[in-house]
């Protein structure tokens, strides 16, 4: 890293970061239990449950791979897989807990996520040759991003180095390198459960919430895949010969989310960053209706709203962006491959549905009924048709 002695890199995050960031992504839990509760039923008077739904976000004439004949009973590459059914603990406390709140199931899962990326560091550093630590790897591999972007055949593709966009933000505008700071950590986890949070329940039903998810649940995977066997050393760690600066620790106004001893400060490629980016940018352009009204598909939303959501999903991907290389802690390919990643798992992203039965054995192993997702509720209220009455089919959990 590059020595910061009389050069402006901007403000570091406020001081208050250390507890304002929890209090932030707190405050957006509880907002979205709340919001996404569901209503007109009573944790306390077990005669409001209801009835659990089969959830499996599965259709016969979509899948023939994944084939479902009902709640117990999956067909998976012609093996039958049968599952408990647990809706018979539906009145327990904790049952009817998860069904006011079937949120919590969300949040349970980005805990998972948490604990598979902690686990890339260890990974990384046992998977080190003998003869060569990991950050000796890291920097290699670094070094070799560098290389492929400015001296091999694709440098017409990275026509900036990512030293002089940074050095450009620390010239000529060090306020906006003092916006870019605050928003590296204050935006990409409070950021992106906010976005979580608000397609639960914005979107026309679960299974349409379920595709973002499992897409961003199945760009962790890949990410913490890549992390694990390619360690890759961010530009602000790079020897000073490099000319970058880590321009967002600065005083050690580090995030509270990324600076615990668990987090892999190697984990440059592909950018998680990026990878929550853009799939927050490609949901906010589908949700907008563009694409439904150029197919010719019948759509709810007006030009304003279009014009709003599509406006949204092309600038928060650029500025994320252009944070995350300003920054120092990215480079332009992290950002390519998260795209590859992120456009693979989305064709991809209903193989998670294979993990259906592990989430019906571990409802019966903890004697929780199944809850059913308030997603769409709201759009049902709002049509009254008979076309969205009662619950959807649903995927409710990790896939």
């Amino acid at each position: 890293m590059a020595s910061s002695d009389q050069t402006d890199l901007g403000k570091p995050q406020f001081a208050s970061h250390s507890w304002l960031e929890p209090i932030i992504v707190l405050s957006i839990m509880i907002g979205s239990l709340i919001i996404n509760r569901r209503r007109n039923f009573s944790i306390i008077r077990p005669s409001d449950y209801i009835q659990l739904a089969n959830a499996d976000d599965t259709s016969r004439s979509e899948n023939n791979w994944l084939e479902t004949s009902n709640a117990e009973t999956y067909r998976f590459c012609g093996v039958v897989i049968k599952v408990p059914d647990s809706s018979k603990w539906r009145r327990h406390i904790h049952s009817r807990i998860i069904q006011k709140f079937p949120f919590l199931v969300e949040m349970f899962y980005w805990v998972i996520n948490y604990l598979f990326y902690a686990c890339t560091k260890a990974i990384a550093m046992n998977l080190s040759p003998a003869d060569r630590s990991v950050i000796q790897v890291a920097q290699g591999h670094a070094v070799d991003i560098l290389d492929f972007e400015h001296q091999g055949l694709f440098r017409f593709f990275f026509p900036v180095d990512e030293s002089d966009f940074q050095r450009y933000f620390i010239d000529y505008h060090p306020k906006w390198l003092t916006l870019f700071n605050r928003i590296y950590s204050l935006v990409h986890i409070p950021g992106t459960v906010l976005f979580l949070s608000w397609y639960y329940y914005a979107a026309p039903n679960h299974r349409t919430f379920a595709i973002a998810r499992r897409t961003m649940t199945l760009g962790n995977l890949a990410a913490f895949l890549v992390f694990s066997f390619y360690p890759c050393m961010p530009p602000r760690l790079l020897p000073e010969e490099y000319h970058f600066y880590d321009t967002v620790r600065q005083e050690h106004a580090e995030s509270v989310w990324v600076g615990a001893k668990s987090v892999n400060q190697f984990a440059a490629m592909p950018s998680l960053h990026f990878t929550y980016a853009f799939v927050i940018g490609c949901t906010f352009i589908y949700h907008s209706g563009l694409l439904q009204r150029i197919l010719g598909m019948p759509t709810r939303t007006n030009r304003l709203t279009i014009i709003f959501f599509v406006t949204l999903g092309f600038l928060y991907p650029l500025l994320v962006l252009s944070v995350i290389v300003a920054t120092a802690n990215h480079y332009w390919l992290d950002a390519v491959v998260a795209v590859f990643t992120v456009t693979l798992c989305f064709l991809g992203n209903r193989i998670l549905i294979v993990l259906l039965p592990v989430e019906y054995c571990l409802c019966w192993a903890l004697r929780l009924a199944k809850p059913v997702p308030t997603t769409g509720d709201r759009l049902r209220k709002l049509t009254a048709s008979k076309d969205t009455e009662g619950y959807p089919d649903s995927d409710q959990g990790l896939v």
